[in-house]
């Protein structure tokens, strides 16, 4: 892979994108990912990346007994241990090829967030929103609706109630704690976008996803995040080193990654 960074009339390396003054001031919105961030891969404008892999490799689970119904019931018969007002159809277990139809996007300080009626989040309280669809779809707008809220004041309360329990956890807040919890301002959308995903991996119990973004200066930034289903929902599993991120990469262009559609929420 070829960086991005490209070297100065001094002889030095110029910083990567992730590292400019620039890109800080131009993305608050990811600042707090890439901080939290494992590591970092350039892909060059004229090489193939890793994106569009996942979503070829993955194939759909098998049908699960003990998935809900609509009804509030499991197809075991046994009772659904979501609270009323979270379960969802969870019958679709293939890793969605386009945008759902119910998407809408919900404004979160400076952030266009994306959400679904049918696969999630169904409850909002403040900074946490819950209730995903134990499907690859429901994964994937939790690990936009997670992460998103690590920037600002809430996030204490967000890892309290939205990440998975263990040691990544704890030392991903002893490191966020040592981040200024100030928060954004500004036009929704003005500091970047969300394109689209991808999922990497999947099953019933934990699942991978990459997140699309272009960043406001034209940036296409990949972020490589995990979930687990713990306590009847979708949260994050940070890294052992306390990164919500396994990977952030600057990437070229769109292929290889469902685009997001829909409308604004009311």
């Amino acid at each position: 892979m070829r960086p991005r960074s490209q070297r100065s009339s001094s002889g030095e390396w110029e910083k990567p994108f992730w590292q400019q003054p620039g890109w800080l001031l131009s993305a608050g919105f990811f600042l707090v990912l890439a901080l939290l961030g494992g590591f970092v891969v350039f892909a060059g404008d004229d090489e193939d990346t890793n994106a569009g892999q996942g979503a070829e490799a993955t194939a759909a689970p098998s049908a699960d007994p003990t998935r809900s119904t609509p009804s509030g019931k499991q197809s075991n018969g046994a009772e659904d241990p979501r609270p009323e007002g979270c379960r969802t159809d969870d019958s679709d277990q293939a890793v969605p090829p386009k945008s759902p139809a119910d998407l809408k996007w919900k404004v979160y300080q400076t952030e266009l967030v994306p959400v679904s009626a049918t696969a999630g989040p169904l409850q909002y309280n403040g900074a946490v929103w819950t209730c995903f669809a134990r499907t690859p779809l429901g994964a994937v707008l939790a690990v936009h609706s997670i992460s998103t809220k690590m920037g600002g004041s809430d996030w204490k309360d967000v890892v309290e109630k939205q990440f998975a329990r263990g040691s990544g956890t704890e030392a991903l807040r002893k490191t966020r704690a040592g981040i200024s919890d100030e928060n954004e301002s500004g036009a929704p959308g003005s500091k970047g976008t969300y394109l689209g995903f991808n999922v990497v991996t999947y099953d019933k119990d934990r699942a991978t996803v990459m997140m699309l973004m272009r960043l406001a200066e034209g940036e296409y930034v990949a972020a490589t995040i995990s979930v687990l289903w713990e306590e009847g929902d979708w949260k994050i599993r940070p890294t052992l080193s306390g990164s919500i991120t396994e990977n952030i990469s600057q990437i070229s262009g769109t292929d290889g990654f469902v685009l997001w559609g829909g409308e604004r929420a009311g």
